[in-house]
């Protein structure tokens, strides 16, 4: 029970026709990390990924799937990590009051703060990006740019961590990010453990993977 209480809470919002991959890139992270190989089976990871809603109703993820979220906004527990991933819904939320200001209570309290996709046009748009590089997916990187002027948008990067704040490119780059997070809390060598547990080459680069 103890070790339960000790694992880094991961709060991984999800809303309609959000990205597939962008919030179960991350989640699959989270939850297969280990302090022990060899307990692989015995131990959970110090990590507790939770899906965060403004409801409780099943979202519909794109493609069709279907998300049952552990918490709404309202009962959501406190956060150690907030995790904003992307999806063609992300414009319907870009003047979404109650969601921003949700957004900069728990990001204040949170240690990480992090973005997949256009989910950095939600943290821009809650005023969270401000003064801050950070990156998106390549078709909205301009966007980003015109929109919000107070960011430095970088357009080569796959993934960009500045200070306590994480941005990553398009759909598959969380993953990436989310192993440099696992990095930041417990070291390279548990990081590359589950990037290879995940078979998934480990990011050694931040550079951007496809040509602009």
């Amino acid at each position: 029970m103890e070790a339960l209480m000790e694992r880094k809470r991961v709060g991984i919002v999800i809303y309609e026709e959000v990205e597939v991959l962008d919030f179960c890139g991350p989640f699959e992270v989270f939850s297969v990390t280990r302090m022990s190989e060899e307990r692989r089976r015995d131990e959970p990871s110090p990590f507790l990924p939770l899906l965060i809603a403004e409801r409780s109703n099943p979202v519909n993820a794109t493609g069709g799937m279907q998300v049952l979220p552990h918490h709404s906004m309202s009962d959501c527990p406190p956060l150690d990590i907030l995790v904003v991933p992307g999806g063609w819904g992300y414009r319907h939320h870009m003047k979404n009051v109650a969601l921003h200001q949700w957004l900069r209570s728990r990001a204040a309290q949170a240690e990480t703060v992090t973005a997949v996709c256009t989910g950095s046009l939600l943290l821009s748009s809650a005023g969270l990006l401000d003064g801050l590089r950070a990156t998106t997916h390549w078709r909205f990187l301009d966007t980003m740019r015109d929109s919000f002027p107070e960011i430095s948008v970088q357009y080569d990067k796959h993934f960009v961590r500045d200070g306590r704040v994480f941005t990553s490119a398009g759909i598959s780059a969380g993953i990436d990010m989310s192993l440099k997070v696992v990095e930041q809390y417990f070291g390279e060598a548990i990081a590359r453990a589950t990037a290879r547990h995940m078979e998934y080459p480990y990011p050694d680069t931040d550079s951007r993977r496809i040509q602009l």
